[in-house]
């Protein structure tokens, strides 16, 4: 068997600049100017419970199915296991620490949970409490099929939902008057 001949290995030339794996990120957490260095790919849930230590922000499938990692990002629930930090820049971002800061008092969806009892592990209800926040911020009474709609994006296997909805409807309900 004759060996065939090989065509000799050349390198491609390099690109003119190679692209960063750092950028510089400047955004308003919980009413804090941050400003920071991360790697392209860090998740937005690893930068808040990592790096700025706010451990409200739960991580549970990391998939952004079970919710338990939601946040406001400019107002609207965002999961931080499918966002990228430097998606961020520019932001404001509002996690469960925000609602009741320090000895401050429950916010009203916060003592909404607590007193319909829409909680059992307790895994999951940072979560529900933005998506719930979320919806007594909007200008007008949003409506039962919105609000089943906003919470099926959330996974609980303690409590059967029941208590939940309860808690958002009081809590909308103390906000719009009814």
């Amino acid at each position: 068997m004759t060996p065939r001949p090989t065509a000799p290995l050349t390198a491609a030339a390099p690109p003119l600049s190679e692209p960063s794996g750092w950028h510089r990120i400047e955004l308003t957490v919980n009413g804090e100017q941050i400003t920071a260095e991360v790697e392209s790919r860090l998740l937005l849930s690893d930068f808040l419970r990592d790096r700025l230590r706010l451990t409200g922000t739960h991580v549970g499938c990391e998939h952004g199915v079970c919710g338990a990692c939601t946040v406001l990002v400019d107002d609207e629930p965002v999961r931080t296991c499918l966002t990228l930090a430097v998606q961020c820049e520019g932001a404001v971002i509002r996690t469960v620490e925000s609602l009741a800061p320090g000895d401050a008092p429950l916010s009203p969806v916060q003592r909404a949970f607590h007193e319909c009892h829409g909680m059992q592990c307790g895994f999951c209800t940072p979560g529900f409490v933005m998506t719930a926040t979320a919806l007594t911020e909007q200008p007008e009474r949003p409506g039962t099929e919105q609000v089943a709609d906003a919470l099926s994006g959330h996974l609980c296997r303690c409590t059967g939902y029941r208590n939940i909805r309860r808690a958002v409807c009081q809590a909308l309900d103390e906000r719009f008057g009814e």
